[in-house]
């Protein structure tokens, strides 16, 4: 399959200069020379049970096939029925398919994508998952990976060095990203990835849940590209021309709108009105079904002297080990008096456990592994809604959607989130906000604060130890945070997956 235009040369009008686009080509060849070149290549998909969420979330794996099951799948999806169902209170049924592409790049891409697949089921939809990253034999695959090793070790890097991330990671991650020039090397890359896309009907409903597959798609000739935008900071990065582009929050949609300082040398043209959308957060319907019902269990365990349950959530890229250590540290006494329980999700980072371990003393003996069994946790989760827990309580599991979707389970029977200003800076749940990775980061936080339903970003030690202590001391604090999220849900803060779907199937209304 051919590329049939060239998106690296301008963005929304904007051109990009002659060296820019220099460097973007010779970035492509460079990839090319180190992977391969299978742009001649034909690949066929079909689709796949998916462990842990297939069930939950009804959703399909569409993973390398010679027969191209996929393509007898997905052929009709413009003309098979739409369902008219409502969110929130119709359980999913098998309908017309939506195709949600994505990649792990820390968790937060994937947590994006079960929160659309999730927003699809509930809705009638089918969704079939996309992991441009999970084709180990393609060159798109190899260069997804390349580049998300490199990824994943700034940002541990960036936790260990503070130099460097002063004067590398900080800088790359708020202002190297959000020049228009980096965009044009993305787009040139996205275009290793579109023989993935042979199989794939041109008008069948597609959600790009990080820019490369969503540019990769449109590279691709699909005519139903939503790509839907993390974070809560404008960046070149997150361009995609020729999708609709979704963001979280009324602030990202004028930065985005405006461009903002997207190139410090020139005004650049605004994007079209077609082609931004104001969504609301990207949420999964399981949690946003059951904010009331969640928020007023919080409050009864909160002002009834039940423990407070913390729910820490390490990050896909493994970073903040020393910070979680101190934090644990300071909760172990709590969680021994029966003030306060703990429960810690390392995802599939069994050696950030065993540094925890050797960090906290008292941590091994105190705590209740649950490893590799996602039914375990999700027992223990169900039981904890409206039952009581106590202790520690440790979770990881070598499976990727078991390690990221356990948060999701859990966090529905916690009673704080602490978390870096990641994508769960958007989540209804109370939130204690702890340094970011990247900054890139800190304006989720912001966002949070804003809304009430979690703190500030804390980014020195003591204040977030200081900042349990409060939560210990005066339980309405959480109490508050849960009043916000309430008064957020009326107005559909959080509806923002319902909406993304829905400008997939039918475009803007």
């Amino acid at each position: 399959m051919n590329v049939t235009d060239d998106r690296a040369k301008s963005a929304f009008g904007n051109e990009q200069d002659k060296r820019t686009y220099r460097k973007a080509v010779q970035g492509k060849e460079k990839f090319l020379k180190k992977f391969g070149d299978d742009s001649g290549a034909t690949y066929h998909l079909a689709s796949a049970d998916v462990p842990v969420i297939g069930e939950a979330l009804g959703v399909r794996n569409l993973v390398m096939d010679h027969t191209g099951e996929a393509l007898d799948l997905l052929r009709d999806a413009a003309n098979a029925p739409k369902p008219d169902l409502t969110p929130r209170t119709v359980e999913g049924a098998d309908g017309a398919p939506v195709v949600v592409g994505n990649i792990r790049m820390g968790f937060g891409h994937y947590r994006i994508s079960m929160a659309m697949a999730s927003a699809a089921h509930a809705m009638g939809y089918t969704p079939y998952w996309l992991d441009l990253a999970s084709f180990d034999q393609t060159t798109g695959s190899k260069v997804i990976a390349y580049q998300n090793d490199l990824y994943s070790l700034g940002s541990r890097l960036s936790q260990k060095i503070g130099l460097f991330n002063r004067l590398y990671w900080e800088p790359l991650n708020s202002e190297g990203f959000r020049k228009l020039s980096y965009n044009a090397g993305d787009q040139k890359n996205a275009e290793l990835c579109v023989p993935l896309f042979a199989d794939l009907p041109r008008d069948v409903p597609y959600v790009g849940t990080h820019v490369w597959p969503a540019q990769a798609a449109v590279h691709a000739g699909l005519t139903h590209v939503v790509n839907a935008i993390p974070d809560n900071w404008p960046m070149a990065l997150h361009l995609a021309e020729g999708a609709i582009h979704t963001v979280q929050t009324p602030s990202a949609y004028l930065g985005y709108h405006q461009l903002r300082g997207m190139d410090p040398k020139r005004q650049l043209k605004p994007m079209p009105m077609d082609s931004l959308v104001y969504t609301g957060h990207y949420i999964d319907h399981e949690l946003v079904a059951n904010i009331a019902h969640d928020c007023e269990a919080r409050r009864r365990r909160l002002l009834g002297g039940a423990p407070i349950r913390y729910l820490i959530s390490v990050g896909g890229a493994g970073a903040q080990q020393e910070l979680f250590a101190a934090i644990i540290e300071r909760l172990l006494p709590y969680v021994r008096t029966d003030q306060a329980a703990l429960l810690i999700n390392v995802g599939d980072h069994r050696d950030v456990w065993e540094g925890l371990l050797k960090s906290v003393e008292g941590l091994g003996t105190t705590a209740q592994t649950h490893f590799n069994s996602f039914a375990e946790v999700a027992h223990l989760a169900k039981g904890a809604l409206d039952g009581d827990l106590t202790g520690v309580h440790a979770f990881c599991d070598n499976d990727i959607f078991s390690a990221v979707y356990s948060s999701n389970l859990l966090m529905r029977c916690s009673d704080v989130l602490v978390t870096k200003p990641s994508e769960f800076s958007f989540y209804p749940v109370p939130k204690l906000m702890i340094h970011r990775v990247g900054g890139h980061e800190a304006w989720g936080a912001i966002r949070a604060a804003e809304v009430g339903d979690g703190t500030y970003e804390i980014d020195d030690t003591d204040e977030v130890l200081a900042m349990i202590d409060s939560f210990q001391l005066d339980r309405e604090l959480v109490a508050f945070m849960c009043d916000n999220i309430e008064a957020a849900d009326r107005i559909g803060v959080y509806d923002g997956a319902y909406k993304v779907v829905d400008l997939a199937v039918n475009g803007i209304r």
